[in-house]
């Protein structure tokens, strides 16, 4: 048996390969071996739940749980985590705006409004440059609703949350719908298609573009690009029309011009697909089109046209052009008998040609049985929402192109209302706090 002085010994020596020799833990030595006390010493250094007491200082004694739960609930914190102004006022600048350039998008709507520093960041350079290297949010949409035609509501797919945005310079007199976006901007046309405004909704940043060198007064398809990635560099906006009229507006001249004709070997009068946003790709903008069915293109550099001639799937209805990843696809309902399916087909570029990709699931396509359904899709850039609606049927729904994953979306509802609006139309966009028009 060893001595009581040499457990003692083996004791302090576990102790000093701890590092605490300047310091005395409580070890009862008549108890147990000093190969358990070792043990113990070992254990609660790798653990770091064994605490080292000064001399002469008893344990601290453990509160009861219902005491801790009790200072928790009245929500008792720590000197130290209170914000000193003291120390915050020195926050580095350049620092807090990389802070602010990665909040939720929707955080802006309360941020702008604490005080005039933080509502000026907006026209901050540094700030520009902070949010452009921030990685891209999903985009958002903008939607007019059947019931409110003059304001529109905004869907955060992120949060799955509705805001509805009061644009004050556009014209209340008339009804204005958004009909293209690019770089986080947002193309308004009025329904007599004669005036054009650009808008950013997040920051209320305004422009009505000056009066066409035309007049056109019948239904025009447009397109929206930028100039470079940014809304920065500018951007181009096409309208063209059923006779083959067109008009590029360049936001860097702040003027329309008309490049030339319509080439001889597209036929005229184009039949375009009004319900079909136009898709951006590259700097190209493509239109739908029927008799013949297929697909007209602008090259906004070059100012090329080009004309694709390819059918549509059989039984197809309310088709509308997509893109994603630099692939044009097709999103329509599929309607065979009584029964209606939401469909999703990808542009083959060899034999221009559609396959079909993907589908909405048939559990969901059960509610379709035996109704006439019209369907409203916006979104061309790899998240759509669509819009689904019978006599019996008001229905949201989004389907992220590259995750194939189909999602329900939240009923719009008008502030202080309480009946769930369907979309009439709408388009989406990328957030973004430093567009400006």
């Amino acid at each position: 048996m060893p001595q009581p002085w040499l457990k003692a010994r083996r004791g302090v020596e576990c102790l000093e390969l701890l590092g605490c020799q300047s310091r005395w833990c409580v070890l009862n030595l008549d108890d147990g071996s000093a190969d358990d006390y070792c043990s113990l010493v070992m254990v609660a250094g790798k653990s770091r739940r064994f605490k080292m007491l000064e001399p002469g200082k008893p344990p601290a004694s453990k509160k009861p749980r219902k005491e801790r739960n009790r200072g928790k609930s009245l929500g008792t914190t720590s000197s130290n985590e209170v914000m000193q102004q003291e120390i915050w006022k020195e926050f580095p600048e350049d620092l807090f705006e990389a802070v602010i350039a990665r909040l939720p998008i929707a955080a802006f709507f309360r941020f702008r409004s604490v005080c005039q520093k933080w509502n000026s960041l907006l026209d901050s350079q540094s700030f520009s440059q902070h949010c452009a290297q921030v990685p891209q949010a999903n985009p958002w949409f903008y939607t007019i609703t059947h019931e409110n035609v003059n304001s529109g509501a905004m869907y955060d797919p992120s949060l799955k949350k509705w805001h509805h945005p009061t644009i004050s310079y556009l014209p209340t007199k008339m009804i204005v719908l958004p009909v293209a976006s690019a770089g986080g901007l947002v193309c308004f046309l009025d329904i007599g298609h004669r005036n054009f405004y650009v808008c950013n909704p997040l920051t209320q940043s305004f422009k009505e573009l000056p009066p066409r060198s035309v007049n056109v007064w019948s239904r025009v398809a447009v397109g929206m690009t930028l100039n470079g990635s940014a809304a920065s560099g500018g951007y181009k906006i096409l309208w063209v029309c059923c006779d083959g009229e067109y008009e590029v507006y360049d936001s860097l001249k702040n003027s329309w011009t008309r490049p030339g004709s319509m080439p001889s070997f597209i036929k005229l009068p184009l039949s375009l697909n009004f319900r079909s946003q136009a898709v951006s790709l590259g700097g190209t903008l493509y239109f739908m089109r029927s008799d013949p069915e297929g697909i007209v293109s602008y090259d906004m550099v070059t100012g090329a046209w080009k004309q694709f001639v390819m059918p549509a799937p059989l039984h197809l209805s309310d088709p509308t052009l997509a893109e994603c990843g630099g692939r044009i696809m097709l999103v329509g309902l599929l309607t065979k008998n009584a029964a209606t399916c939401v469909c999703i087909w990808e542009l083959q570029k060899m034999t221009l040609l559609w396959k079909e990709v993907d589908r909405m699931p048939n559990i969901w396509c059960l509610d379709f049985y035996g109704k006439h359904v019209r369907m409203t899709c916006l979104g061309n850039t790899g998240l759509l929402m669509l819009s689904l609606r019978s006599r019996q049927m008001n229905r949201l729904v989004s389907y992220n192109v590259v995750s194939r994953e189909w999602l329900k979306v939240p009923g719009c509802l008008v502030p202080r209302g309480k009946k769930r609006q369907w979309i009439a139309c709408g388009t989406a966009f990328n957030p973004c706090l430093t567009a400006t028009t």
